[in-house]
């Protein structure tokens, strides 16, 4: 069946799986450590009140069938166990049914986790690691040639990608067209990088031509893609150099990483790779190619849906069309914002909240809050907490689910959510009150920079929550 395999990409194949494992690696552990404040039994949005509303079949998951913190982190860390051994080489050293296994088995775990997530798994990467992950599936092992279709469909998945996120660009903020959108993305984005600051203020006709560059390598180069070799891989290349620039300039959890592995899936090694092993060149067993000419008939079948998407003027970013997250549109940054705020949260121990008491800030890992601080660099890591305080800056309406929630665990001097947190203010004691304030975040000037040492300057721009204490707390004491 020589139609059926591309032994050129044996080494291909090789990379692309074991680097995919290592982006499963990165979410299981960041699942293990922080779900339990977030969505455990006892967390902000748990699991156990949610499956009580969402019946299975509109989220297919473990968890629906039982739940408990241990058997999460039981799933979570066997996931991240079992993306290591992947990532090590395990899936080739194994019978290629076996192999497949191991990765269905990763894949249903992590479907599991993002179908009970909630707000913390809203995000358009977690959809695009299980399409990736369960095209993973059928690309088979070292014991048969790479097959081609599901090579032709991991090229799919990366042209939505791109596709997907120029077109949002291109018909939704005039900033885009204008070529000056990134005369503010640098400084407005979520998660701002050790190197932001200064992307911020190269000059603006380097701008310009940034925002050029990503028109051509979002509209036009990913059609290349499904050109013949090597102006594939040139294209692939392409895409690499740009996501690495997005690596540099900010912090986008493993999004830029996961978009890399899917353009080196379309890379041809050949000339590094010499001669393909004689495993190589098998078509693999009869059932083998059954079953992958029909995941591609149903992946076919089920791209309509972001293909109308695509098509259409409404277009919707990071939308998944069915429950198991298996052909999903995506983009980003469809509109970008001219002025940064950021919702600072700030306690107290005294009795009587006054505004000008002593409020000590809470400091976030991520997020911008000590003016003085220099952003750090935590992509591929997610820090799900300090985006969603990005969205909840940007409007109440996103933080409605969770602010509070988050808010009583402060009071109450909850040990699992204060270790989302990089500073507590009140090691030895809860505070007696919480309050948040929304403030005006720029980067500072070069001048501002040399005069002060401060990365950021703020301004104040209203109360977003006034003083708050747990609703059980005695009166007498607040009083």
């Amino acid at each position: 069946m020589d139609w059926f395999t591309a032994p050129g990409y044996w080494l291909g194949r090789l990379v692309f799986q074991r680097a995919l494992a290592g982006v499963y690696l990165v979410a299981f552990v960041g699942a293990a450590l922080q779900f339990r404040a977030l969505i455990g039994a006892r967390g902000m949005l748990p699991v156990p009140r949610h499956v009580r509303y969402v019946p299975f079949r509109r989220a297919p998951s473990l968890f629906q069938l039982h739940y408990s913190d241990r058997f999460f982190a039981v799933c979570a860390w066997t996931g991240a166990a079992l993306a290591a051994a992947l990532a090590a080489g395990a899936g080739d050293a194994v019978p290629l049914g076996a192999a497949m296994g191991l990765w269905a088995l990763l894949w249903l775990l992590y479907l599991s986790i993002v179908n009970v997530g909630q707000t913390w798994y809203s995000f358009g990467w977690e959809s695009l690691l299980l399409e990736a992950g369960f095209l993973a599936v059928f690309l088979g092992n070292a014991r048969a040639g790479p097959p081609v279709l599901v090579l032709w469909l991991l090229r799919w998945v990366l042209f939505r990608v791109e596709f997907g996120a120029g077109l949002i660009k291109m018909r939704g903020d005039p900033c885009w067209r204008r070529l000056t959108c990134l005369y503010f993305h640098h400084e407005t984005q979520p998660m701002p990088g050790p190197l932001s600051w200064f992307f911020h203020h190269l000059p603006k006709r380097v701008h310009r031509m940034e925002c050029a560059a990503n028109h051509v390598t979002q509209l036009v180069v990913p059609v290349l893609l499904f050109t013949p070799q090597p102006v594939a891989s040139y294209a692939a290349g392409v895409i690499v150099a740009t996501q690495l620039w997005l690596v540099l300039s900010g912090n986008f959890a493993w999004l830029n990483w996961l978009t890399i592995v899917l353009a080196l899936s379309a890379v041809d090694f050949t000339g590094l790779a010499g001669a393909p092993p004689a495993a190589a060149a098998r078509g693999g067993p009869l059932w083998y190619v059954v079953l992958v000419c029909a995941v591609t008939v149903l992946v076919l079948v089920l791209s309509r849906h972001p293909v109308r998407n695509m098509l259409s003027r409404r277009q919707v970013m990071n939308r998944s069309f069915d429950p198991l997250h298996l052909v999903n549109s995506y983009g980003a940054f469809g509109s970008v914002g001219r002025t940064r705020e950021e919702v600072v949260v700030e306690g107290t121990a005294d009795r009587v909240p006054r505004p000008d008491g002593d409020w000590r800030e809470y400091g976030f890992k991520g997020k911008p809050g000590d003016v003085g601080r220099l952003p750090r660099q935590f992509a591929p890591r997610h820090l799900r907490l300090d985006w969603m305080m990005w969205f909840a800056a940007l409007s109440p309406g996103y933080a409605r689910d969770w602010f509070g929630p988050f808010v009583e665990r402060l009071l109450a001097g909850d040990r699992d959510t204060l270790r989302l947190l990089g500073h507590n203010p009140f090691p030895d004691a809860p505070p007696v009150y919480v309050r948040a304030l929304l403030y005006r975040y720029r980067f500072t000037t070069r001048r501002e920079r040399r005069e002060t040492g401060a990365w950021w300057h703020r301004t104040p721009v209203r109360e977003y929550l006034p003083p708050t204490r747990l609703a059980d707390a005695p009166a007498s004491e607040a009083e």
